[in-house]
């Protein structure tokens, strides 16, 4: 819950936008501000605050505990111009807060983290319990210093500005060790623990039996990304309790897929019970991976439960990331936010030089000039199927006419594939000459390098035929002159002379240039691969210098100044 305390009326007005925004998760505190923020403090996990930042530094002073258990503070002046993260930057979230309460309230984020300022992500945010020097290390990384990265194995990490060498490292590992000096430990959720019970078998012996059998394999359980067990045992409160208290989702499997899995040491007693011969070690395997401790029994006499532990493999992560039409204020949060989730980014090279600035450090980058898309799409998949966080940008939306088919293409079910969607170039460029796209349309690239010019043309004919608006993507370049007067001869068959036109160049971007247009007067010779064309149906208009196609028909002549208009 987040606590939300004001002390005047205008840091009050600010604070009901941002709780009529977020119902399910604030809670306003009256009365005395001493009293509101104490009483909050206590009962919250994070505070906004419509305060004076030294008003607020006084009221926490005697409040604060550690940071690993203070909630995360954020204050927004009275003006809501400013959104401070101010306390539990990283542990209390306050850094994400300061962002999301700065988007609810049109105010600037303001976050002075060391890491956050300087693009590194902190070794405390990565998702991962952290063991370890964290502050040391994180001031190595600040400050240049060399910090080898020591990984037992690959995982979708971002980018660090790590190397093979330095006195100061990371080490990525799920066994039992204690940090070394100047060392941070990562401990990412590769273990999957499959848990088989009598039934009434009591959590602490369910739960002794996966400490024991962890600690004696040199494994730890903060590394534990799952209990499994079968769909039979989905309400065993033993198992369930299990869960709960080591903070892990219980995942359950139906019989007869547990029976699928090929185990070291099945049972008739499984087979019978619950109709499969294994359930600890097939729950755990399911998945794939490595069996690092078999099946074993607990120590009870007579034993109510089993467990095995499998090492699971590392899923590589590719997000297909769709950049927008250029503009830096048309790319998405979402897109910025795996940009810099990434270790890898595979592009087309003028791609990457429109978000380079937004890479976080010790990003590498697999860039490629035009035409190589579908070398770029295996290699960001070869990438992800490494172990690694990959993204493959693309301009527009990466699934229109981009990225995202060929990658997806070469894709298989062993890595993690994240679709992230872009302004596409066809709704930056309506947005420009008005609402064109107000009714069906359809957009169709008459680049017929990888589609036949036969084919192309057939999809026209029906868009004519169908009274359909069309935007015309790749529409004319100096080796493909004749494909766009063909076309727009195809939809004259079917629409006046004088249906509106729109012709965008470079939509959103510094030297954008638009102009209306009607089918007759088009030259082709004026278009180019960096415009798109889009050509109304019968009932689309030109009003007030823009194009407008009407959600309806209804359009009819005014009888007052001949301009039309809808019902």
């Amino acid at each position: 819950m987040i606590g939300l305390i004001s002390a005047t009326a205008a840091g009050a007005a600010a604070r009901d936008r941002l709780a009529a925004a977020w119902p399910e998760r604030t809670r306003v505190y009256d009365g005395p501000v001493g009293d509101a923020v104490r009483a909050a403090f206590a009962q919250c996990e994070q505070l906004v605050c419509f305060l004076a930042t030294g008003a607020v530094v006084r009221l926490l002073a005697p409040l604060l505990d550690d940071k690993a258990s203070d909630p995360g503070v954020v204050c927004v002046d009275e003006g809501g111009r400013f959104a401070v993260s101010l306390l539990g930057g990283h542990g209390g979230g306050a850094n994400t807060l300061a962002d999301e309460v700065a988007a609810v309230l049109g105010a600037r984020p303001v976050v002075t983290t060391a890491t956050d300022a300087v693009g590194l992500p902190g070794l405390d945010t990565l998702g991962f319990p952290v063991e370890g020097d964290v502050a040391a290390v994180s001031r190595a990384l600040l400050d240049g210093e060399p910090v080898a990265l020591k990984a037992d194995f690959g995982w979708p990490l971002p980018a660090l500005p790590v190397t093979g060498e330095g006195r100061y490292a990371i080490r990525l590992t799920d066994r039992l060790v204690e940090p070394a000096e100047r060392t941070v430990v990562l401990r990412p959720p590769s273990l999957v623990v499959g848990v088989g019970a009598s039934r009434g078998a009591p959590v602490e012996e369910v739960l002794g039996l996966v400490e024991a059998a962890l600690r004696d394999a040199g494994l730890s359980a903060r590394s534990i990304a799952e209990l499994a067990t079968v769909d039979a045992k989905a309400e065993e409160t033993g198992i369930v309790e299990a869960a709960e208290r080591l903070g892990v989702p219980l995942v359950t499997w139906s019989a007869p897929e547990l029976a699928s899995v090929n185990v070291p040491n099945p049972s008739d007693a499984p087979l019978a019970a619950v109709g499969t011969p294994s359930v600890a070690e097939a729950a755990a395997l399911v998945g794939g991976g490595e069996l690092l401790v078999p099946k074993r029994k607990s120590a009870a006499d007579p034993a109510m439960a089993t467990c095995a532990v499998v090492r699971r493999p590392a899923r590589g992560r590719l997000a297909v990331v769709g950049l927008g039409p250029g503009a830096r204020d048309l790319l998405t949060p979402r897109a910025q936010a795996e940009l810099r989730r990434a270790s890898v980014l595979v592009g087309l090279d003028q791609y990457v030089d429109q978000i380079r600035d937004l890479l976080r450090p010790g990003t590498r980058i697999l860039e490629s000039g035009l035409g190589a898309e579908e070398e770029r799409a295996r290699t960001a998949v070869e990438e992800a199927r490494k172990g690694r966080a990959v993204a493959l940008i693309g301009s527009g939306d990466a699934g229109v006419y981009a990225m995202a088919s060929p990658a997806l293409a070469e894709a298989s079910d062993d890595i993690d594939v994240i679709g992230v969607p872009g302004v596409t170039a066809a709704l930056a460029a309506a947005a420009i000459l008005g609402a064109p796209l107000g009714h069906d349309h359809v957009s169709i690239s008459l680049s017929d390098l990888h589609t036949p010019w036969e084919v192309i043309e057939r999809r026209v004919r029906a868009a004519a035929e169908a009274d359909i608006v069309v935007t015309f993507y790749n529409p004319r370049s100096r080796g493909r002159d004749w494909q766009l007067p063909k076309a727009l001869a195809v939809l004259a068959e079917h629409r006046e002379a004088t249906t509106p036109v729109g012709v965008v160049r470079n939509a959103s971007r510094p030297d954008e240039s638009a102009r209306l247009t009607t089918l007759a007067d088009l030259d082709p010779a004026t278009v180019d691969m960096m415009t798109v064309v889009t050509v109304g149906n019968t009932a689309t208009r030109r009003i007030a210098g823009r194009m407008v196609t009407p959600r309806g028909y209804r359009w009819q002549q005014s009888p007052r100044d001949g301009r039309e208009e809808t019902r």
